[in-house]
């Protein structure tokens, strides 16, 4: 900017009613205005994130809590079997569906507090899928051993625990395939869509493992 020297014109600038004033003004209503918009541009960048998470009652937040409750009895059967197992190939599996599904529910509780979601709701269990009460029996989720069954599975020894095992496991894949595929048909976010998508081909994988071994280890 060009500041000039001649004194007149200044004089002309700074006298009253000569337009000084409201020519010195200017800068600052544009500061003032530039404020307001990095505020108000802030503001938008907070807010926009949190209205784009899913929400407490969402699909994404009912399935993500209930596939973490179905994912630790996984777990907790799959570490009896790894631990007390004598077959090679049950132990390896049981290991090996403990490690995925202890990741999972890492990545399910993750989201959760990103999302600013508790990692538990009030909702009854499969609230988020529709026509889906008919299929919890006794607070249960599709699949899932009952406290009986899993007592008796911690007692078992030898084969009688292996195929324990696997059967409780079978019927466990088959209903967290068909909580995880309903997941796909009704989440629009694609990180949840991903992740049910994968407990889908992994455990149909491990399934036909599964009853590989049964038929082996079942007496005829």
């Amino acid at each position: 900017m060009t500041v000039s020297t001649d004194s007149g014109a200044a004089a002309d600038v700074a006298a009253p009613g000569g337009g000084g004033a409201a020519h010195r003004s200017q800068p600052w209503l544009a500061v003032a205005a530039l404020i307001l918009g990095l505020a108000l541009g802030v503001a938008a960048g907070l807010l926009i994130p949190r209205l784009g998470h899913p929400g407490n009652s969402s699909v994404e937040a009912g399935f993500l809590r209930d596939m973490s409750t179905h994912h630790a009895q996984a777990v907790e059967m799959s570490m009896i079997a790894h631990a007390d197992s004598a077959n090679p190939r049950i132990v390896t599996l049981a290991g090996d569906i403990a490690l995925t599904q202890h990741g999972q529910i890492g990545y399910m509780q993750a989201w959760l507090r990103d999302w600013d979601l508790s990692p538990t709701g009030t909702d009854a269990p499969m609230a988020w899928m529709p026509d889906a009460s008919g299929s919890v029996v006794n607070g249960l989720m599709p699949g899932m051993a009952t406290p009986e069954q899993l007592d008796a599975l911690r007692k078992a020894t030898g084969n009688t625990l292996d195929v324990q095992f696997l059967t409780l496991m079978r019927a466990h894949h088959l209903g967290g395939i068909h909580m995880a595929q309903e997941a796909i048909e009704l989440s629009d976010d694609k990180n949840v869509d991903w992740l049910a998508q994968t407990m889908v081909s992994g455990q149909q994988g491990e399934l036909a493992l599964i009853d590989t071994l049964l038929k082996e280890l079942q007496p005829a």
